[in-house]
Formats: structure tokens, sequence, C-alpha cells
């Protein structure tokens, strides 16, 4: 992490100083997010936004402004000149996150996020002969504009240009490639900065995972980002069988099997930040397929508030996951945040006067203060395996990555009514199905009900850009499939995105969480011993104040959060 400079009067401490007298922060708020930066997290304000002292960094931008008598700018109301940017060399501005805005007469408009950083704006001054006037920006936002606009120096687009200019030729297929010569291949200058730029581009985006598919006469690269696959620029097939194997190579796996599945990890760095890759190669008919999972605990938001938990439901989650024992299910499809959902509780509970202990397949981030052990199926290790061992560990509270057969359900209940707390996930549709699924398992009925203290069903729902959100003057008639009436309609306001540079012109940016969240009352405990039936089981919660999926979907779309299209598209009627 860079020093910050000696003339810099928003150093760390000085900083949080101001925002602590301005009564932006509190001081535990401050004294947290400067024994973070000691770790290396990053710097103070983003620190401060992660730990929610603050709402964004834009806020923090706009008292600095106000501190430093200077003006604030948002990049993204702005289109800039391309020419004036390029006064600013592009490693110059890579390197200090500065990005020239405006010129009048002899005077730069430099947008920077340290505007009192006299080091940056001297060395500006004395490459461009202008003189400077800085404004402050967002970090963030700088960066996405020096992206924009000097188009992404090692960017993929600009790599797969320049390899059309090495001198490397490969032949057609993979068969006729010696392992020796692709072993030489691989270490090749050019194609060596491809992947890494396939994979720093990837984290850029904040994808969640990375697709190259091989075809007939094509390779494809997609990035999953918030949720969806998006394709981008297609790499020529030649390079096919140099490209697989350096991945395979990265992920210490051998380059000279091809006819079977592989799996391995990548350790990278970028920006100073460690980041894993889980990596998975699938052989297909033309050739491997490879899957890189994107593990960065940046973008793991482990915390209860920020989740899109309502407020009552996130109070009763809350009120289940501190009780001294019982079952606690998560359910959704692969994808929905299950995991994210139950990492953010173990983090709420993790403290020194517990023991909380994690079987998972696989181990996806870590956390200090929790004892988390990989599932190894092929070895035995077993999800039943591991919770019989945790037993004779003294553990407070148990996590099983997922509750698969009859044999882990059975120890899990047993586990919750011998004072244990025990956490775990099922792939069913909907909160009140679950009980049926547990019970069809084999777990008798009686058991179910006792040791079941709360179940909640989600998903993940994309959330309209704020940059480029607008009102939408006419309704959609989509909006009647959610099962509303047209006189509801009417009184709601709908929202959508237009697309911009900062969505991708998607008009979505970032995602959120769908809750139904079903308490096991009393009521519900006899219902479930009675062998009712699933729909009684829904009929009943619902009277308690049970929110469905779908009408949690709907009271997002209200309030400006989502579109109908997602809402539809991730819930059922």
């Amino acid at each position: 992490m860079a020093t910050p400079h000696p003339n810099s009067i928003t150093t760390s401490i000085e900083l949080g100083e101001l925002l602590l007298n301005a009564g932006m922060i509190t001081g535990d708020q401050l004294d947290e997010a400067l024994r973070r930066q000691k770790r290396g997290e990053g710097k103070i304000g983003q620190i401060l936004v992660r730990i929610g002292a603050v709402v964004d960094e834009e806020a923090i931008t706009n008292f600095v402004g106000k501190q430093l008598n200077i003006g604030a700018i948002r990049l993204s109301d702005i289109e800039l000149n391309p020419e004036i940017v390029k006064l600013i060399p592009q490693d110059i501005a890579r390197k200090f996150n500065v990005i020239a805005v405006s010129k009048l007469g002899r005077t730069l408009v430099v947008a920077i996020s340290d505007p009192s950083n006299i080091y940056v704006l001297d060395a500006i001054k004395f490459i461009t002969g202008h003189f400077v006037q800085p404004v402050i920006s967002p970090e963030a936002s700088i960066t996405k504009a020096v992206e924009y606009y000097y188009g992404g120096q090692g960017g993929l687009d600009e790599v797969i240009k320049g390899l059309g200019e090495t001198e490397i030729e490969l032949v057609e297929t993979d068969e006729e490639i010696a392992d020796l010569e692709l072993q030489s291949l691989v270490q090749d200058k050019p194609l060596v900065k491809l992947v890494d730029s396939i994979i720093a581009d990837a984290i850029k985006m904040k994808a969640s995972d990375i697709h190259l598919e091989c075809y007939e006469k094509r390779i494809r690269v997609r990035y999953r980002v918030d949720g969806e696959l998006q394709e981008m620029s297609p790499i020529p097939f030649k390079y096919r069988a140099a490209i697989i194997s350096r991945v395979k190579i990265m992920a210490e796996l051998d380059i000279s099997e091809r006819r079977l599945p592989q799996d391995g990890r990548i350790k990278v760095k970028m920006q100073d930040r460690p980041i894993d890759l889980r990596v998975s190669v699938l052989p297909t008919i033309f050739g491997e397929k490879v899957v890189m999972r994107i593990l960065d605990p940046r973008g793991l938001m482990v915390d209860l508030t920020k989740l899109g938990f309502p407020e009552p439901d996130l109070k009763i989650f809350d009120s289940a996951i501190h009780l001294p024992y019982g079952i606690i299910l998560v359910t959704g499809p692969t994808g929905s945040g299950k995991t994210t959902t139950l990492y953010s509780a173990l983090k709420t509970l993790n403290t020194v006067n517990v023991n909380i202990m994690t079987a998972e397949d696989p181990v996806e981030f870590n956390f200090e203060g929790i004892n988390q052990v990989a599932v190894r199926s092929n070895i035995g290790l077993t999800f039943a395996a591991a919770l019989r061992s945790f037993l004779r560990q003294d553990p407070d509270i148990i996590m099983v990555g997922e509750i698969r057969d009859e044999e882990t359900g059975e120890i899990a209940v047993k586990a919750a009514l011998t004072g244990h707390l025990v956490f775990s996930t099922l792939h069913t549709n909907d909160a009140p199905s679950t009980i049926l699924r547990m019970i069809d398992m084999g777990i008798p009925d009686y058991l179910v009900a006792s040791a079941t203290k709360l179940i909640m069903a989600q998903r993940m729902i994309k959330k309209i850009c704020s940059e480029c959100k607008y009102e939408l003057k006419d309704k959609p008639e989509g909006l009647l499939k959610l099962g509303l009436t047209a006189e509801e309609i009417d009184k709601m306001t709908i929202y959508a995105g237009r697309g911009c540079k900062e969505c991708n012109n998607t008009g979505y940016s970032g995602r959120t969480g769908l809750f139904e969240v079903m308490p096991i009352t009393p009521q519900l405990e006899r219902l479930i011993v009675g062998k009712s039936s699933t729909a009684e089981i829904r009929e009943q919660a619902i009277k308690e104040g049970m929110v469905s999926l779908r009408d949690a979907g709907i009271e997002k779309i209200r309030k400006g959060i989502t579109t109908w299209e997602e809402v539809l598209g991730e819930t059922a009627g």
C-alpha cells in the first residue's frame, strides 16, 4: 500500500479526525478503520464506506472539497474531451489516479481524489506545461474514467490486437501440439499477457466467473457480472491450446491430461490485494472449457444490514441466529447468495467466547476466528463425517455447507437438539417446501419440527443503475404478470435504467436480496407433526406475517430498487 505523501493534509488520521469533528463518524468507527488500514485493507475513506460509517465515497469527497475550498465533480455526469484527457500521459494518469477534465487557456482542470497532494500536482504541471487547477472526485470514479478514456492499458481488446502482430503460430488442434512445445509456448509474453488481461478485466468488472469456451471455429470469453453472463472480445481460435494450457499451469494442473475434468486454484494479486480463482477444466468435443470462479474478499458483503433485508425480516433473522440451539436453514438455487448470508450470520456471531466450526465444499473465503474444514468426499471426508468429528471438538456453532442426504440431516438435527446452533443450506424453491424435503430425506417429522427454528428462502436480483435511472411514463403491461391489479399498478412509480458507461450499458449495477423468512412457530410445529401439506404450511406462515419472495420483489419495485422483469424472472407466483 502506498504511503501518503508528506505534504498531504488529508492523511488517514487527519481525514478521520476531520470527519469525526464534523460528526460524520464515531470514534469507534475511526479506530476500526485505522486498524483495518494498518492491516493493508485499503485507504481510510474506502474502509469507512465498507464498514458503513459513511454512505459512499462521494460523501467524503464533497466533505473534503468543502474543507479545502475547492470544487467537487461527478465524472459520470460529464463527457470529457479525449484530446484534453490525453494531455496527461497514460502512465501518469494510472499511477496517480488523475484525469484531465477541461482546459481554460493555460489552466488544466484535473480531477484527483487527494487534491492536497502537492507532489502529484507539481508533476502534472511539469509534464503538461500548464497551470493545474485541482477538483476533487471519488477515487473509484477516476479509476473508471481512466479505464474508459485511455482504452484500458493491457485490456483484453488491446492484447488481442497485439497477438496478431506476434510471430507465434500454433497448429489447429490440441492433439498435434507436443506437451514440451506447449510448455514453451505458454511462457511467451503475449500469451502470458493475454491470460493476465482476461483475469484482470474480469476483476475490474466485478465479475464472479470467467468462462473460456472452445467451439468449432472460435473461442468465446464470457464474464458473469451481477449474475448474468456477458460476452467479451473473441480470441483467435489458433491460440486455444496455449491459452488453456497457460491457465492449467497457473492452476498447477496436468497440461497433458485433456480427457478428464480437472480442478485447481490460482492465487493472484491485484492492486496489492490477494484474490483466489477456483479453476474447473472440462473436456468438450472441440477442446476444453475453463471456468474460473473469482473469490475476491473485497467483493464479499458480509454485513447482514446490507444484504437487502426489510427491517422486520432482519429482526426476525437476527433473533433466530442468536438462539442457543436449533437449526437455521437457508434455501434457494445455486447463485442465490446462500453462502454469503451464512457467512454474514457467522461474522455477526464470531466472538472470542464461541467456538464456530464449518464444513464447506469448497471453502470460498477464510475468516479469522472460525475453524473451516474443506469437504473431500474422495477420501471419505463427507459433510456427515465432518459433522461427526465437529461434535467431538466442543463446538457452539456449526455450519454445514449443505444437507444433501439423510445421514447429514439426522446428525445436524441431533446436534441441534443437544445444544448446538446449526446453520445449513438446501436446494428448495421456497421456505415452506423445505419441511417436506427434509421429511422426504428420511428425517422424522417430529425431529424436524422440534429442531428447526427458522427457514429462509432467498434470491439475488439486479439493482437499477443509480447513474442512469429514470421514471417510466407508461406503465409496463408485464406488471400484470406479477399478480398486481390495474389499480395497484396505477399508484406505483416504476423505474428502469437507460444504460450508461457506469453499468456497461446494461441499466443494472449491483445486486440485492429477496427474502422469504419463516420462523417455526408452535402453530407451524403442530402442522409439521400433523403431516400437513406444503400449501397448508405456507398459508399458516403467511397468516403469521411471512412475506413471499414474489411480494418481497414487488416491494422492491415500488421502492425503485429493481425492475419488474427481474422480479418475474426470479420468483414464482
